[in-house]
């Protein structure tokens, strides 16, 4: 029944004065929105200003273009005449093509650019065109494999396409650092050069190979980087040696205004896929620490870091924890006072940019001298043979010159000095001029010079089943002796940083567990740095592995370790035995285990013992004692031969295979494995290597190696 207006009106009247407060409150809310961006929140014209770069705000009305990831288009934008591409893991074929780089512009007049792989796309590759010239440094790691920012350009050599791709125009060049120890050494090199010359370029001069193992690589990338200079530059274009002084490509500005941005680390040079698989780096609180073993040749140390104050930084069993280490005050301090640098100097804030736009380099600004040479630069890295001819046009007096000389432009020369001296750049500049200042050395070329610091990748001794919040890592600490003066010990950079943090944690705290230097130990290392007290933390990141144990808790799994090869496997055991715990059933679990003495070296000990007597018969350990007399003198693979049967019977029943310690110990074990498998199942060659590489492509063989 319709209403008229009177009673409509007698309807909707509010009932009382709360009722009308509410309609009027409604009433302006409805009001206000309708009108908003209109009579109020107006968006503000000049709120951009907030967001952009200060060196946009000056006269500046639009954003700077995106980089291209084009190489070709780079290189006209740029105007440069080569590029220079590197794929690295450590840091070393970064510096050689950096300084490379520089050495083409300084001693031939070439404008060269020194490019990260991961910036571009590859397939522009075929598109530099001929009247520019490409040099590719490659690093190999592992068993073949490409460094994390070259896995585009890797993925771009073997896809299927590939025999499509032609390169008629690409003149290049290219050098590997790789390791013989490894089954495929300089792998990355050799597949590149042959899908090069397979589509077509034109190789100016023989690839160069370097070869960790032997410890030549330095010396093998001068040789080839000589016959690059003499080959192409002198006798292919014709260019003469330019004798001009040192060019800065940074601008170093002290600046005491300015306030130094905090303690930064990042994972430099990784492509996008690499950078999926490994997070953001923190800063972790050191929870425990402790000894392992106390064998008179190596220390090893067992450290927990607290995950509890970034939720966002997660790990899964079989991961990898990348440790930013910290430079020895000793060092730093040498580098220094060579340099004229006084703690208020080294304390003043600096302002760091490159003179060419668009060039880039990974070192925090504003800054100060002190963070540069104790968190960003290596200055414990050994000195190359150009960096000493470099070192010698500022030598503060004629006698270091000349020095520098003699020592830097004959090879053997070179070559007997660092084998029997650890010369560091600050201990190369004491050296050639004692209690002298090197005034005229700028401190950019220093900054240019020096290569950053790169994490060192220690794997995850923890399970994350069992301590989600915890990350545990194993380090062995051992001094290297020199070739040429086996008297003279170098310290590891980050383990003996990881064991001055553990002492100086385990002074500090009201615990009862202590780090013990063994008495057979008569001389500690030199303090690398110092502690402050309670601020025991260090940078790191996680990095995904593919080192894990199957998905069904119910497959077997062979294991095979040497020394702290041990620690992802202690992760593993954990896992199973926690999967046991809560009533799972899990496969049968057998361990390898090769360390130096039954006594004071077997890592994990007790804790694997009780981990064997809770897993009731699941779980087996074989150790292998390479330093006892008798019959007792054995390696971990002849205790894999003499459990030959059983091993090969639980492969073919489908149990996984993992190795993890050094690659000399990894490919002698998977020769005897190998070995086995052939002569049980009577194969051919042939057939085992048919094997063999379709259980490593299946995730069936798993290895976990260093050099």
């Amino acid at each position: 029944m319709p209403y008229n207006a009177h009673e409509l009106a007698e309807l909707l009247a509010p009932a009382s004065a709360t009722d009308a407060a509410a309609l009027i409150t409604v009433g302006l809310a409805s009001t206000a929105y309708l009108l908003r961006g209109i009579a109020w929140d107006r968006p503000d014209p000049y709120q951009r200003i907030w967001f952009e770069r200060p060196q946009l705000r000056d006269g500046a009305t639009t954003r700077q273009p995106k980089a291209t990831r084009n190489i070709a288009e780079k290189l006209d934008e740029a105007n440069k005449d080569i590029v220079i591409f590197w794929g690295s893991q450590s840091g070393t074929a970064e510096s050689f093509a950096n300084r490379l780089a520089r050495e083409c512009q300084v001693r031939f007049g070439i404008a060269a650019l020194s490019a990260d792989l991961s910036d571009y796309d590859a397939h522009t590759i075929s598109l530099i065109p001929t009247s520019k010239l490409a040099v590719f440094v490659l690093s190999t790691f592992g068993e073949g494999d490409p460094s994390d920012n070259a896995t585009g350009f890797w993925e771009w050599l073997h896809q299927e396409s590939r025999a499509e791709v032609r390169l008629p125009n690409l003149r290049y060049a290219a050098f590997g650092l790789g390791n013989s120890n490894y089954k495929y050494y300089n792998r990355v090199l050799d597949d590149a050069v042959r899908a090069f010359d397979g589509a077509g370029a034109q190789r100016l001069i023989l690839a160069g190979k370097a070869d960790a193992a032997d410890g030549s690589t330095e010396e093998a990338f001068h040789d080839w980087k000589d016959k690059l200079y003499d080959v192409v530059f002198r006798q292919q274009l014709g260019l003469e040696d330019r004798h001009v002084g040192y060019t800065p490509g940074l601008s170093v500005v002290e600046d005491p205004s300015l306030s130094p941005i905090g303690q930064q680390k990042v994972l430099s040079g990784l492509g996008a896929k690499a950078r999926s698989t490994s997070s953001l780096v923190k800063d972790l609180k050191i929870k425990c620490a402790r000894d392992l073993c106390t064998s008179p040749e190596v220390r090893c140390l067992h450290l927990e870091l607290d995950l509890a104050e970034h939720p966002e930084l997660r790990y899964r069993t079989g991961d990898h924890l990348a440790v930013f280490p910290v430079n020895p005050d000793a060092e730093v301090q040498l580098l220094l006072r060579g340099i004229g640098m006084d703690e208020v100097r080294a304390a003043t804030p600096l302002l760091i940019t490159a003179l060419e736009q668009g060039v880039r380099f990974n070192l925090p600004s504003p800054t100060t001298a002190l963070a540069l040479f104790r968190h960003y630069l290596e200055v414990c890295a050994p000195v190359s043979q150009d960096t000493i001819i470099e070192l010698s046009t500022f030598a503060p007096t004629l006698d270091a010159r000349d020095l520098l000389l003699r020592i830097g432009k004959d090879k053997e020369s070179y070559a007997t000095f660092v084998a029997s001296t650890h010369v560091t750049i600050g201990r190369l500049l004491s050296l050639a001029a004692p209690d002298t200042t090197w005034t005229d050395l700028p401190l950019s070329y220093l900054l240019e010079t020096i290569p950053p610091i790169q994490p060192r990748y220690y794997s995850i001794a923890s399970s994350s089943a069992v301590s989600p919040k915890t990350v545990a890592i194993t380090i062995a600490v051992q001094d290297t002796p020199l070739p040429g003066d086996s008297t003279i010990k170098i310290p590891g950079l980050t383990s003996h940083y990881l064991l001055a943090q553990a002492e100086s944690l385990n002074r500090n705290t009201t615990t009862t567990t202590t780090v013990r230097r063994p008495d057979s130990q008569n001389t500690a290392p030199p303090e690398p740095m110092s502690i402050i007290p309670g601020q025991h933390r260090l940078f790191a990141s996680v990095r995904q592995s593919k080192f894990k144990l199957p998905v069904l808790g119910t497959t077997p799994v062979v294991m095979v370790a040497a020394g702290t090869g041990i620690a992802p496997f202690r992760g593993f055991i954990l896992e199973r035995a926690r999967l046991r715990a809560v009533g799972k059933p899990v496969g049968r679990m057998i361990m390898f285990f090769g360390c130096r003495w039954r006594e004071g070296d077997c890592l994990y000990r007790e804790e694997l013992r009780r981990l064997v007597w809770d897993m009731e018969g699941t779980l087996e350990i074989v150790t292998a004692f390479s330093r006892e007399g008798g019959d007792e003198n054995r390696y971990v693979q002849h205790k894999v031969q003499e459990r030959g049967d059983e091993v090969c019977k639980m492969l073919s029943e489908g149990a996984n295979l993992y190795i993890c310690g050094r690659a000399t110990m990894a490919r002698d074990v998977g020769r005897v494995v190998e070995e086995l498998m052939q002569e049980r199942n009577r194969w051919s060659e042939v057939d085992v290597q048919n094997w063999s590489r379709l259980a490593k492509k299946d995730n069936k063989w798993q290895q976990d190696v260093w050099g």
